[in-house]
């Protein structure tokens, strides 16, 4: 079992300290492969990492040129026309990782993939739903759904979503030999990405998730939309069954929205209802789990360390 949780100061120290993780497993990984393959994320946690890698990218620490990365969500939604439009939206992730990561690189990454929601119309998208109720079934126990398109849709474009959306995602990360490093934030429900709170973990590689309120609400209030009227209600997403498959994957948590979360992803046993929470069966699988937590969204763990630590999940307080 390999899982450790590092608590940081603050913010800065947080993203310095995850990009030199980052940065120290490409270079071990690229001694015995050609090709690398990162998991992004989205998100305002992830920011400081990014420009902490560009930097040391861009200083020659890495070859950035033997990188292929994928994201783990796009939103299904967007405004726009067409899909070029909705891609280029301000809040599309595509957009996001432009901005963040990929357009401050000199040397830019071998390959980078987004899913693909913003090729869906969500308009035909709630069309075909609600013309095919037999083609899909919903999966959750709070209010955001995994919406799974059966094997035998009638509907061609949900067959087409299944196939060519979410399938094709999945296979080619398999193709490419599996991510070796995957970046993740956390929810203030404990979602990654957008596996829902009570969404199953098994089964679920890549989902069609319709968005609970509260992440909704949480888009709002980070300052991504200007109201719950104007933001996405669907989005694509991998499931924590896919999340999880990397190698080692690292968590970023920042901030006292985190606290609750974080902490019951350590001190209880696993659930769906706190998806983070998979991290503890992805490291008695063999996976390397590692959280970096800045101290304010560490409160809980703080007060529960000797708890976790009985749980067999190392803690390094570097906050001091």
């Amino acid at each position: 079992m390999s899982f450790k949780v590092i608590i940081t100061r603050d913010f800065d120290h947080m993203s310095e300290f995850a990009a030199q993780i980052v940065i120290k497993d490409i270079k071990n990984t690229l001694y015995n492969k050609d090709t690398y393959v990162l998991g992004l994320a989205t998100g305002n946690t992830p920011t400081g990492l990014y420009k902490h890698f560009a930097t040391a990218a861009n200083a020659g620490a890495i070859d950035c040129s033997k990188i292929e990365s994928f994201n783990l969500d796009e939103y299904v939604g967007l405004p726009g026309e067409n899909a070029q439009q909705r891609a280029m939206h301000p809040e599309s992730y595509s957009f996001f990782m432009v901005q963040e990561l990929f357009g401050r690189l000199e040397t830019k990454f071998k390959e980078t993939n987004v899913p693909w929601g913003t090729l869906i119309a969500q308009e035909r998208l709630l069309k075909e739903l609600n013309a095919n109720p037999d083609d899909w079934e919903e999966q959750g126990t709070d209010k955001g759904k995994a919406i799974v398109i059966k094997a035998n849709a009638q509907s061609e474009y949900l067959a087409w979503i299944r196939e060519e959306i979410l399938d094709a995602y999945w296979k080619k990360i398999v193709r490419k030999g599996g991510i070796d490093l995957q970046v993740i934030g956390v929810g203030g429900r404990g979602h990654v990405a957008f596996h829902e709170s009570g969404i199953p973990f098994e089964g679920n590689k890549m989902l069609l998730v319709k968005l609970d309120e509260n992440t909704v609400a949480n888009a709002v209030q980070d300052g991504h939309f200007l109201s719950k009227e104007q933001s996405p209600w669907y989005a694509i997403s991998m499931g924590v069954e896919l999340v999880y498959d990397a190698k080692t994957v690292l968590l970023l948590a920042n901030g006292a929205r985190k606290v609750d979360p974080v902490a019951e992803s350590l001190l209880n046993d696993p659930t769906p209802l706190v998806p983070i929470s998979y991290g503890q069966i992805f490291s008695k699988r063999g996976g390397t789990m590692i959280y970096v937590i800045d101290k304010t969204g560490a409160k809980k763990v703080l007060e529960n360390a000797n708890k976790i630590s009985q749980r067999g999940i190392e803690i390094e307080n570097m906050s001091d």
